[in-house]
């Protein structure tokens, strides 16, 4: 009986040591051995985190890699909360609009659209894992620190600049900010509602829409906190969902025989 026991104990102290290691794992895909990678997957319940980039301009004073940096700051920050496994540095997203700035990346939608799929599903083969897109929040959640600014704020404007003094504050280059205008050009007369392809460079030449130059930090942190609790909510929520492969295999079967589906 005492020797039970004290197998019981050893048994007991080799699983907590091996939850207390799986804890620790790193949640950043890339520093992960192989061995560590399947466990990571297990932990994370089959749930990992895609931060979605692109290389582009960010007025005169914010990293080419603005969007990957804070995106990827508040997926690492979210899985310490709910663990979660994060893609390596992603900055294959859509960016036709700035080709013409110095930085920019600007891949063919060809390859965005073949890319990513193949990106998403690597090692990821089992019907229950998910992906969870995380996307560049630049705006402001309400009930945090008033915007000193009035006008429109699109891109490098004083909420982006706010999250950068957050996530990257040693990358932001504030005393640049005012050096050029994020101010709307109006090139195109149209009616509101009326769009060209050409719209966003005839308004916003530059790549820069705001100001930059009133960020605070304060600002960055509270929007950054809002983004990384939204962020804590999609892992846990993904990982409890049990009917959207149900509703979605239901779906596919019942597109096999459309004339058969009834209310």
């Amino acid at each position: 009986m005492k020797r039970a026991a004290i197998c019981s104990l050893l048994v007991s102290l080799v699983a907590a040591c091996s939850i207390r290691g799986q804890s620790k794992l790193s949640a950043k895909w890339e520093e992960l051995t192989a061995a560590e990678f399947r466990d990571a997957i297990q932990l994370s319940k089959g749930t990992c985190l895609l931060p979605f980039g692109i290389l582009e301009k960010h007025g005169p004073h914010l990293p080419l890699g603005t969007d990957l940096l804070n995106v990827r700051h508040a997926s690492l920050q979210a899985a310490q909360q709910e663990y979660a496994l994060v893609f390596p540095q992603y900055y294959f997203g859509q960016i036709f609009e700035a080709k013409h700035e110095p930085g920019t990346v600007a891949y063919s939608m060809e390859l965005q659209l073949n890319l990513l799929p193949f990106f998403a599903q690597a090692q990821l083969d089992r019907p229950h894992d998910y992906v969870v897109y995380v996307l560049d929040g630049e705006r402001s959640r309400p009930g945090g620190p008033p915007k000193k600014s009035t006008g429109i704020d699109y891109h490098a404007g004083e909420n982006e600049t706010s999250n950068t003094m957050a996530s990257r504050p040693d990358l932001v280059h504030l005393d640049r900010a005012a050096s050029e205008s994020g101010g709307d050009q109006k090139r195109v007369n149209l009616p509101e509602g009326v769009y060209t392809g050409i719209w966003w460079y005839a308004r916003f030449p530059n790549h820069y829409s705001g100001d930059g130059s009133v960020a605070t930090r304060e600002l960055g942190e509270w929007n950054m906190n809002n983004w990384i609790a939204a962020t804590v909510e999609a892992i846990r929520a993904a990982k409890a969902d049990d009917q959207s492969l149900k509703l979605q295999n239901e779906f596919y079967e019942k597109s096999k025989h459309p004339l058969d589906t009834r209310p």
